[in-house]
């Protein structure tokens, strides 16, 4: 493997490592919170404090990964001397890269509801930016097509909207019956949506060759599913090509 292809599993491997072993906490936390709060279940006071504190570590988390994704997948996608757009391109994606990362750390730590509004807003509309961009790989931009229901890309950015909620909304959610509510819909849609995530990115997984075996891969069709005939190899240096 060379070292585009280790940065190619970068984004898999920290959502296997961090992602989906915090999503197991928060949930059996989740779950032990309302059943002490529902229930009276005899569990210590500071269970639910732990689900959102780890909650907020989640969604931090997500964020931050998907931008690795985006990230990498935008900066490999050609030699860095082809880049489409040049050097002025790169320059305003990297802004765009750094501005979300501050609104995130700062939607954190701001506690007016306007703020966290306003940060929320700013930290999604960056990853939407960045997904935007042609090096980002899309099954299909037409909701109204089964690809668009199947793509990886999709349902991690609602996932990433879904979190980027849960983080602005953490006061809310604490104070207010409603909110809760609403947060519990949006824990079991994100649930779904992690599952879809993990099916559908250990199908891209399949699909995506090591960097060696692209020009050979990617010739191949699809459609019919062949592959043109392999070049003959070259006989090593000194070899009588004649076999005498």
């Amino acid at each position: 493997m060379q070292t585009i292809d280790w940065l190619w599993i970068l984004h898999p491997a920290l959502a296997v490592v961090l992602i989906y072993p915090l999503i197991g906490m928060v949930a059996r936390l989740g779950l032990q919170a309302r059943s002490r709060r529902v229930d009276r279940a005899k569990l210590p006071p500071t269970t639910g404090r732990d689900h959102a504190d780890l909650g907020q570590w989640l969604s931090a988390g997500v964020v931050l990964v998907v931008l690795v994704a985006l990230t990498v997948v935008i900066v490999t996608k050609q030699p860095p001397e082809g880049f489409t757009g040049g050097g002025g391109r790169a320059l305003q994606l990297l802004l765009v890269l750094v501005g979300t990362v501050v609104s995130l750390l700062a939607l954190w730590r701001v506690k007016a509801k306007v703020y966290r509004f306003v940060f929320a807003l700013l930290t999604w509309a960056g990853v939407l930016g960045l997904g935007a961009q042609p090096e980002v790989f899309r099954l299909s931009d037409n909701p109204l097509s089964a690809e668009f229901w199947q793509s990886h890309y999709w349902s991690g950015v609602a996932v990433v909207g879904l979190m980027i909620f849960s983080l602005a909304a953490r006061p809310e959610i604490l104070k207010d019956l409603r909110w809760r509510r609403l947060h519990l819909s949006a824990s079991a849609l994100a649930a779904v949506l992690f599952l879809v995530q993990g099916i559908t990115g250990s199908r891209d997984l399949l699909e995506i060759p090591l960097a060696w075996q692209k020009p050979t891969i990617y010739a191949c069709d699809p459609v019919k599913r062949v592959c043109p005939p392999f070049a003959p190899a070259e006989p090593a240096p000194g070899a009588d090509p004649a076999g005498t």
